[in-house]
């Protein structure tokens, strides 16, 4: 098997050249030498809907633009455990709580260390939190409360990130990872690919998380809504270039786990999707995700066993 552990970006950017199958003849490679035929599957739930203070470009859930969802304010901890049991019955072994706006206060992050306890009491579940820019105590509280995992995706490169957000600042991003980090949660940091970003950009943004040492990895494909400043940008990047960008993660992140998240039903064909995952997608999430439609488990179970792979 090919050493590519000197490569440098550029030596990565100009893996794109080669032919998609040779790549994914790659990828594959090393997917199997560090990973077995399971899948792990996730699932979320979006705990709190809408009326976010910040300007990201591709959210419908930002107050700066003009998206048409239903908002919602924070649920109740009884409709989260009973979310969260509905996952694990369909096969989940994650679990993840999602709230909108640029952080949680008072009573509402009170409500949400009660959802994170109330998921774990779940047998054979893990709780992962995505609640944006946390302080110091925030994080101590949510990992004495039980939670595994902490979700904050860099979204996409630092070159690049000026364009997608002006409220906060990629390095705001960087900071709330280590955060984590430093109260031992698994950070769980993913990227959305199709926004504009050039093929630099995203071997950057898979370095970044490389050097960042994240293991859990959402990729992301950007599904245009209509209300966003990105609601044109459905034809940005084509369904080839899509499979060579998981294999290029795969190759940079060899042992890390490269996770199905939104867009992938409605940015690739059946056939390509079980293309990314024998390329190197090893996790998918299963459900809908925060404000657009997602896959079945039982959906999921059975493309997964046409390619000879089974859910955990």
């Amino acid at each position: 098997m090919q050493d590519f552990s000197n490569y440098t970006a550029e030596d990565y950017i100009k893996l794109y050249d080669k032919s998609l199958d040779e790549l994914i003849e790659i990828s594959s490679e090393i997917t199997r030498k560090n990973f077995t035929n399971i899948v792990e599957a996730c699932s979320i739930i979006s705990a709190k809907t809408g009326e976010c203070s910040e300007n990201c470009k591709y959210c419908s859930q930002s107050k700066h633009n003009h998206a048409q969802i239903e908002c919602h304010p924070l649920l109740d901890v009884e409709t989260v455990k009973k979310a969260a049991q509905s996952a694990r019955d369909n096969g989940a072994s994650c679990f993840g709580i999602v709230t909108s706006g640029r952080v949680p206060t008072g009573k509402d992050f009170e409500v949400i260390l009660e959802m994170v306890k109330a998921t774990k009491s779940i047998k054979g579940l893990k709780c992962c939190a995505s609640l944006g820019l946390l302080s110091d105590e925030q994080f101590k509280r949510l990992k004495e409360a039980g939670v595994d995992r902490y979700n904050h995706n860099i979204n996409t490169s630092e070159r690049h990130y000026e364009f997608i957000c002006q409220t906060h600042k990629f390095s705001d991003r960087i900071k709330t990872i280590k955060k984590a980090q430093e109260f031992g949660i698994m950070p769980c940091a993913g990227v959305i690919i199709g926004m504009g970003e050039t093929r630099e950009d995203r071997v950057n943004m898979a370095l970044t998380l490389s050097e960042l040492g994240v293991n859990s990895i959402p990729i992301n494909f950007l599904n245009p809504i209509k209300g966003t400043p990105l609601e044109n940008y459905e034809d940005t990047i084509n369904e080839e270039e899509i499979l060579k960008t998981i294999c290029i993660f795969r190759i940079i992140l060899p042992k890390a786990f490269l996770r199905y998240a939104g867009g992938r039903t409605t940015r690739l064909s059946k056939e390509n999707q079980e293309k990314g995952i024998i390329a190197g997608i090893n996790c998918i999430m299963v459900g809908n995700y925060l404000t657009t439609l997602g896959s079945t488990a039982d959906g999921d179970k059975e493309l997964l066993k046409e390619i000879n792979m089974q859910m955990a």
